[in-house]
């Protein structure tokens, strides 16, 4: 069932619904809105798929500001869905608090970890995907210089970032990466039109190849990589299709698997954190029709021989969410 944008009308179909289906679980996107082309949208494919899969309902509601964050818990809680899924790592510090008054009710969070006895929290190894991203780029580079755009100013998206720079430099040692975030505010993943002005910014300083780690804003970015000649990265889903043989690849977390088993499983969630990364095929890069013919025999085979290090420990990514700190630039 679709819940609507506001808060009030959300909470309100959600007190009618209650009644008739107690244990529909429930998901909560992140600001941007579920059709960004990335982060939110990823999860709401998983939704979709197990709806698909078990014809079953649930509710979603879409945030529209930080202040909703509290009341959105509270409310889904309060009329019986379970689990709970909610995207982004802006959630922790509220699931936090309210997790504790709801002990019935199982949540569940992307991209942070809430110590919670009733709470599963799903991490990524994002510095891995970007890992062979940052291959992939500084294979294919013809300048010898590549960019990344960041949306908000975290974190999280500084080890997009490291990780980045890690396989460009492990494939080019020689190449320059230039780094921009959008801004140190929510309304950072949402501002296409900034992240099509640093594309192009970053495209006279030489920079052939940018990736873009930055929810809505990066849809800008893919579009003036596009119209510049030059090419791009997608981030979280695949958005090779979203410029056919213009984006080299995406950096893919499955953030729609998270969903898809968090609602399978339904009130029976496990508690406890979960990693996705390149071993469990958490993490990837994307590689379809649409950027084939980019994808030379070089590029496959720094790509192929990057996969095989991660995996069998031969290469340790470093994590700059857990060492605030980055070993190359």
């Amino acid at each position: 069932m679709f819940i609507s944008k506001t808060l009030l009308a959300s909470a309100a179909a959600l007190a009618l619904a209650s009644g008739a289906a107690l244990a529909d679980p429930a998901l909560i996107y992140d600001l941007g809105g579920k059709f960004d082309k990335s982060f939110n949208e990823a999860a709401f494919a998983g939704a979709e798929r197990w709806k698909a899969e078990t014809g079953g309902t649930y509710k979603e509601l879409e945030m529209q500001s930080e202040a909703q964050r509290e009341q959105a818990l509270r409310r889904l809680a309060e009329t019986g869905a379970n689990p709970v899924v909610m995207t982004g790592f802006a959630f922790a510090e509220v699931l936090n608090k309210v997790a504790p008054d709801y002990p019935e009710t199982k949540f569940v969070i992307i991209d942070s970890v809430v110590d919670q006895p009733n709470v599963q929290s799903n991490v990524f190894a994002d510095e891995q995907g970007s890992y062979l991203a940052g291959v992939m780029a500084g294979t294919a580079t013809k300048t010898g210089t590549v960019g990344f755009i960041g949306g908000m100013d975290v974190p999280l998206i500084r080890n997009f970032a490291c990780g980045y720079v890690q396989g460009v430099k492990a494939a080019n040692p020689d190449a320059k990466v230039i780094q921009n975030m959008t801004g140190t505010t929510p309304t950072a993943w949402n501002d296409p039109v900034k992240g099509a002005e640093l594309a192009k910014a970053q495209k006279s300083q030489g920079a052939d190849v940018i990736y873009a780690a930055a929810g809505g804003t990066g849809i800008g970015v893919l579009q003036a990589a596009a119209d510049e000649g030059i090419l791009s990265i997608g981030v979280d889903s695949n958005q090779n299709p979203l410029h056919p043989g213009k984006v080299l690849t995406s950096a893919i977390k499955r953030v729609d698997n998270a969903v898809y088993d968090a609602f399978k499983a339904g009130p029976d969630v496990k508690p406890g954190t979960n990693l996705w990364d390149v071993a469990s095929d958490g993490v990837g890069v994307a590689m379809d029709d649409n950027n084939k013919p980019l994808i030379t025999s070089e590029i496959q085979k720094a790509l192929d021989d990057a996969t095989a290090k991660i995996k069998s420990g031969e290469v340790k990514v470093h994590n700059y969410t857990s060492d605030s700190s980055c070993p190359v630039s």
